[in-house]
């Protein structure tokens, strides 16, 4: 089922319109296009942020990371002052 919806559009936002469309889109294949690619990245970034706190709940793989850390310290050269 499509949807029809009616916006007023800031200076900015036209501006941004102008570039999505640049390429022969109509403002509606636009708007759509723009719509899609904000939802993917929204998409994108939650399932970063799911990512981020499974690891950082993760004992095992923060242990992992602490003995490689210890492990990479050791074989740093020695500061010279």
């Amino acid at each position: 089922m499509s949807r029809s919806i009616h916006v007023r559009l800031d200076d900015a936002s036209a501006a941004a319109l102008e570039i999505v469309s640049a390429g022969g889109m109509t403002d509606s294949e636009a708007v759509r296009t723009a719509l899609r690619e904000a939802a993917a990245r929204r998409r994108a970034r939650s399932a970063i942020r799911e990512e981020v706190l499974e690891l950082a709940a993760d004992e095992d793989d923060r242990r992992e990371m602490r003995l490689i850390r210890e492990q990479l310290a050791e074989l740093a050269p020695t500061p010279v002052d």
